[in-house]
């Protein structure tokens, strides 16, 4: 971990701390990474969607995407086996909380009729998941060159146990939930 990484996730601990002194420190969950998933599916047709894809997925994450192929064909949706389906990126570190404050600061807020994100995203896990349906929303994304709106998923991974303790760390980073 770099110094920068552990002073974010050491204030972090110290804020949750003082908001519940009686509890644990190391009982507090931690975000362990970032998952974002960039469905391609007319890439099978063409490289140069792939590559415009691709080369948009790394401006918005920050690192090379690994592309994800079809383990098995389905002949109802036209699928066969090895086909390229989407871009998947896993986002830990100081990337990770980058692009977390990238997220909830610029891109949220830009939301069409934005009035904060559900409380019911979160899986067993406590893990939280998102769907942005347009790339353009990210500020790196150059308009002119975009071909197709495509929907991005981000998965933020939780280390807790529960979705309560899973809500208190993302309140506690500033994640913008919809009032009740």
């Amino acid at each position: 971990m770099t110094t920068s990484t552990s002073s974010l996730t050491s204030t972090l601990l110290d804020s949750l701390h003082e908001q519940f002194p009686k509890r644990n420190l190391h009982s507090f969950p931690s975000l362990k990474k970032v998952v974002l998933n960039y469905r391609v599916s007319e890439g099978r047709d063409s490289q140069e969607t792939l590559a415009v894809a691709e080369s948009e997925l790394v401006s918005i994450a920050g690192q090379k995407p690994r592309l994800c192929k079809s383990k098995k064909s389905i002949s109802t949706f036209k699928l066969r086996e090895g086909e390229p389906l989407a871009y998947k990126v896993t986002l830990r570190g100081l990337r990770m909380h980058q692009f977390i404050e990238k997220l909830f600061n610029i891109v949220l807020p830009r939301l069409r009729d934005f009035k904060g994100m559900p409380l019911k995203a979160f899986d067993e896990s406590g893990n939280y998941n998102l769907t942005i349906k347009d790339q353009t929303y990210f500020p790196e994304i150059n308009l002119d060159k975009v071909n197709k709106i495509r929907p991005i998923q981000i998965t933020l991974c939780i280390s807790s146990s529960s979705k309560e303790d899973s809500k208190m760390l993302l309140s506690a980073l500033g994640f913008p939930f919809e009032k009740q």
